[in-house]
């Protein structure tokens, strides 16, 4: 294994890793409680490769790891990331896009030509997505919350639209949220209503948060990346339904994920 260089992405929750061998590039993550696995592949792998670093953590392991590093603007080096896999994974954006990136938190991104700009940020994304599942359910590990959502009913927690409107004719579609979380204890739900309830609060924000931006800057396709939505069908769906309901195009990069990872790569 000779790779030249690597590209890390040291965030919140994940370290994500690119790198690039024989022409194909790859890509390795690691849970941020697993940084000394990280750093020991990386070492034997690829002891003389380049290492570019980004995001929340990048500093410190520069300063432990890799004295030789270059540390890349976060926010730049995703929206380009983005750019490329856009470009390798076949699908045409317009001249100018909405790039909403949902780690730990999740900030958007206006990305033109040549140009990257932030324009908001939430404290709505996967940590809350894991945090508050594990107070409402008591579990910790994400896959077994995401398989919760996928069980789970959201009526059962929030109320809806049809919940308010019953037999009078609703306005506007009757399985849309009015309340979320409204119902409390008061249908019994089960943890897996919990998760349903909690994912459907989260797209739906989302998905507002990205209308109102789009609206302000005159965009209709809304590209979609970040951790929390891989292997989280339900979440994706809802982010997908809800987003072409408002009337924008929603996009998912298969590797969305490794955008910040994947720009550092390409710095050096």
């Amino acid at each position: 294994m000779a790779y030249q260089k690597i590209g890390i992405d040291a965030g919140g929750t994940l370290i994500k890793i690119a790198f690039e061998e024989k022409g194909k590039n790859h890509f390795k993550k690691y849970p941020i409680s697993d940084l000394q696995s990280a750093i020991n592949w990386i070492k034997m792998a690829a002891p003389s490769a380049k290492v570019a670093l980004t995001g929340g953590k990048a500093h410190s392991i520069q300063k432990q790891f890799f004295k030789d590093a270059v540390v890349c603007p976060e926010f730049d080096v995703t929206c380009e990331g983005a750019s490329f896999l856009l470009k390798e994974e076949g699908i045409q954006a317009g001249a100018a896009f909405l790039l909403v990136n949902i780690g730990t938190g999740t900030s958007w991104h206006l990305v033109g030509e040549n140009k990257y700009e932030r324009i908001l940020g939430s404290g709505l994304g996967g940590g809350a997505f894991m945090g508050l599942g594990d107070l409402l359910t008591g579990e910790k590990e994400f896959s077994q919350l995401t398989k919760l959502v996928s069980e789970g009913e959201k009526g059962k927690v929030d109320l809806l639209v049809k919940d308010i409107y019953q037999s009078e004719e609703s306005p506007i579609d009757g399985s849309l949220t009015a309340a979320n979380f409204a119902k409390g204890s008061q249908s019994d739900p089960s943890l897996a209503d919990r998760m349903a309830s909690l994912t459907n609060m989260l797209a739906e924000t989302i998905v507002l948060l990205s209308l109102q931006s789009a609206a302000i800057h005159h965009v209709k396709e809304i590209v979609y990346i970040g951790s929390t939505i891989n292997g989280n069908p339900s979440l994706k769906t809802s982010l997908d339904t809800y987003t072409k309901m408002l009337g924008l195009s929603p996009v998912f990069l298969d590797k969305g994920e490794y955008s910040g990872a994947y720009g550092a790569m390409f710095t050096l």
